[in-house]
This record gives structure tokens, C-alpha cells and sequence, in this order.
């Protein structure tokens, strides 16, 4: 019996199980869980100019990788540059280059990017609201530890 791509391609989909070790899934999970992911996925999917602790309330839109290294605090030109093309490489993120002098290279989310963008827009919101909790918490357990 022969069986259609779209068949075969919907059986993939319920035969990937990130619990099992050889998933491909677990490699994605990774990606798509470190900090310079969600924060890329935020500044692109929202206008990142807000206050700590308030929602994204911005239309996705493109940012020059100047732009975003101004913006994400702390991340080397090195991290930012292969964070970029492995969102890149699995389709979450669209480069484009403009012939200018100097060159002008600027990122955007595809679709496939906003459909993740908005769960991980409610992880970073989550942690800048918790995040003194968390820390009373880390407190408390320091000192009961120690």
C-alpha cells in the first residue's frame, strides 16, 4: 500500500516524543529553551521598547543586527551571530541583506518564528513578574542549606 507524503509526514508527527533520547525534538527543546533565543524571538516579535514587567504590546517587526546587539545586554557579537543563523537555519528567522555600502543586514520572525514567539513572549513576561519570588525563594533556600 502506498501512503501519501502528507500521510507519512502526519504519522512523523506523532511518532516524535521528546522523551525518548533519540527524538529530534530534544535538540529543538534545547535550542528554543536558551535565554538569547527568547530574548531574540522577543525583540523581534514586539516593539522592545516597554517598561520591565508590562507586555510586548508592538507589532512584530524587522531589527538590524545592530540593533539587537545594542539591545540584548550582555550577549557577545559571537553568541548573537550563531544565535541568529541556527534561528535562521530551522526556519524561525528571515535574514535579509541590502546592498548598501556599508552593508545593511536585518532579521525578521517568519511565521513559523511567531507561532513560538508568542509562547515565549508569556515565559519572559512570567519571569520579570516573578522574578522577586524566585529570589525570596533562593534566599530561603540558601539559608536552610547552608
Amino acid at each position: 500500500m502506498e501512503t501519501t507524503a502528507a500521510r507519512q509526514r502526519a504519522q512523523a508527527e506523532v511518532e516524535y516524543n521528546a522523551f525518548v533520547a533519540a527524538c529530534p525534538s530534544r535538540k529543538l527543546l534545547d535550542r528554543i529553551s536558551n535565554k538569547w533565543v527568547t530574548l531574540i524571538l522577543a525583540a523581534l516579535g514586539s516593539d522592545s521598547a516597554h517598561r520591565p514587567g508590562t507586555e510586548c504590546a508592538g507589532e512584530p517587526r524587522a531589527m538590524r543586527y545592530s540593533e539587537l546587539a545594542r539591545l540584548l545586554a550582555g550577549v557577545s557579537q559571537k553568541m548573537l551571530t550563531q544565535t541568529l543563523r541556527s534561528l535562521e537555519r530551522d526556519g524561525l528567522v528571515a535574514r535579509t541583506v541590502v546592498p548598501t555600502v556599508p552593508v545593511t543586514v536585518s532579521y525578521e520572525l517568519t511565521e513559523l518564528g511567531l507561532s513560538l514567539y508568542g509562547m515565549m513572549r508569556g515565559v519572559k513576561a512570567w519571569a520579570e513578574a516573578h522574578m522577586d519570588e524566585v529570589l525570596a525563594h533562593r534566599e530561603s533556600y540558601d539559608t536552610r542549606v547552608a
